[in-house]
């Protein structure tokens, strides 16, 4: 069975777990120390990668852009649900408020349209 990660590859990570060791290894963009000894194999494959060497590609990085593609898919439907259901709540709320007067209404309650109908066609009866 062939290796997955060439030998050179894994010197590269092997050198760069030392320097970790040391506490010398530093984070590409903030430049802090690193701690985390999966961080450092991250490092240590990654310049394998940039210098060309026999290293599988990040599988991550494949399945975390499909997620994002779902994500923003979802994102997009339920912004057109709210949408749908603004406008229907507006129109709802326009067409109960056309056919009262203002005085009849109190001002601390909120009641749907057909509760105030049947009270008023109570009342006209």
């Amino acid at each position: 069975m062939a290796r997955k990660y060439s030998k050179k590859a894994s010197a590269d990570v092997e050198r760069v777990m030392k320097k970790r060791k040391a506490g010398t290894l530093k984070s590409g963009g903030s430049g802090k120390t690193v701690k985390s000894r999966k961080q450092a194999i991250a490092i240590g494959l990654s310049e394998a990668r940039t210098e060309g060497k026999k290293v599988p590609s990040k599988k991550s990085a494949k399945s975390s852009g499909k997620k994002a593609a779902k994500k923003t898919t979802k994102k997009a439907a339920k912004s057109t649900a709210k949408k749908n259901t603004t406008k229907s709540s507006a129109k709802r709320s326009t067409k109960s408020s056309s056919g009262k007067s203002a005085a009849k209404s109190s001002p601390g309650h909120k009641s749907s349209g057909r509760k105030s109908s049947k009270k008023s066609s109570k009342k006209k009866s």
